[in-house]
């Protein structure tokens, strides 16, 4: 297998798919990895450590997609990379189908086999290769939310943790999964009053548990979460369903109840955004933008703020089901591990995640019968 590695071009994106580590375990395992020249910059790998490993150096992202079998990357092709696609090659990567009908037509016109990060499901119900930009995520949420409310960003001018005598900010945190803990866990050690709403009562047990205490938890509703929100200095939107639009929980009118000054992080927006008044996806060069007062950032790609930390963490959680593609072949591996499998968004022109369909108007073919039927 010739596996490919474009250097990410998404606005300030500067993850990259593989470590050297692990493009030397892909090419121990047999299979040759190009990689375009300096795709590594900007997580501080030099060329000479992934020749070193044993890929192969190339020129263009041209040249990458036109000869490898598969495309591993860790954000969606964007509009410049869409014509570079070809029938028949496997993208290996965050995906996002849901929010994003171009790309959805565009994998399927071009019959390319499209394996989601983020719908890799694991038989406990979670998300591996998810998790840990998630937990990026949901830590630079309140990095980010800390920054902004200081009063020359537009904010409040609140610091979060308060000081001896002064109240601490109330960080008010919708969605207890993955993103909404670790925004919990980065808010209450900076000394904030943290409260986490969410629909399923056994999660929010099991956060009061783990947190001792130190956080409120609260039944999700729409007449608590507009309570929740005018009193809220900083506002994370953390829901998610899976590989399906996340849904507008928090309205307009619960935002133009907000205070003056009280910052929103929508960290749903790579799902479209729970928030009604986020209209439009941010980027690093201009994160945030006002309405009614509250500043709303809805950067969809956090984690390529850090991204030596987020491509470690991600390739250690990618490379695995990479390795069980070298060695079995894709659709072989995808047919012998139900999670892998769930993670087939889309397969010879076909859609075979439900969810990006219903959203698209596609009909739905099942993974397994479209992978045993082309």
């Amino acid at each position: 297998m010739i596996i490919g590695i474009p250097k990410e071009i998404k606005n300030n994106e500067n993850r990259v798919a593989m470590t050297p580590s692990g493009i030397h375990a892909a090419v121990k395992l047999g299979s040759t990895v190009l990689i375009e020249q300096n795709a590594g910059a900007g997580s501080g790998f030099a060329d000479a450590e992934y020749a070193a490993a044993g890929a192969q150096i190339v020129a263009t992202a041209k040249e990458v997609f036109a000869k490898a079998d598969m495309i591993v990357k860790v954000k969606e092709p964007i509009e410049p990379e869409y014509e570079l696609l070809r029938e028949g090659q496997i993208l290996y990567t965050y995906l996002h189908l849901a929010a994003d009908a171009p790309l959805t037509k565009v994998l399927a016109d071009r019959k390319v086999t499209g394996i989601a990060y983020e719908t890799v499901r694991a038989a406990n119900g979670t998300l591996p290769l998810l998790a840990p930009m998630s937990e990026v995520a949901g830590r630079m949420s309140v990095q980010v939310g800390a920054y902004m409310l200081q009063k020359y960003n537009g904010g409040l001018g609140v610091l979060l943790g308060g000081v001896p005598g002064v109240a601490p900010a109330e960080v008010v945190v919708i969605g207890g999964g993955v993103v909404g803990t670790n925004a919990a866990r980065m808010a209450v050690g900076l000394g904030a009053h943290v409260t986490i709403m969410d629909i399923n009562r056994n999660r929010l047990a099991y956060l009061d548990e783990i947190f001792g205490g130190r956080i409120a938890t609260l039944d999700y509703s729409e007449y608590a979460a507009k309570e929740m929100c005018a009193k809220a200095d900083l506002l994370v939107g953390a829901v998610l369903v899976t590989g399906a639009k996340a849904p507008k929980i928090v309205s307009e009118e619960m935002v133009k109840g907000m205070k003056k000054g009280a910052v929103i992080v929508d960290v749903a927006i790579d799902q479209g955004g729970c928030v009604e008044t986020i209209d439009r996806v941010t980027t690093h060069d201009h994160p945030c933008y006002e309405k009614h007062g509250v500043i709303h950032y809805s950067v969809a790609n956090m984690p390529g703020a850090v991204p030596r930390t987020s491509t470690f963490a991600l390739t250690g959680v990618t490379l695995p089901y990479l390795e069980k593609m070298i060695k079995m072949g894709v659709k072989e591996a995808l047919l012998s591990d139900p999670a892998l499998l769930q993670g087939l968004n889309t397969h010879n022109g076909y859609v075979t995640y439900p969810a990006v369909a219903e959203c698209f108007g596609y009909e739905a073919m099942a993974p397994e019968v479209c992978l045993v039927k082309f």
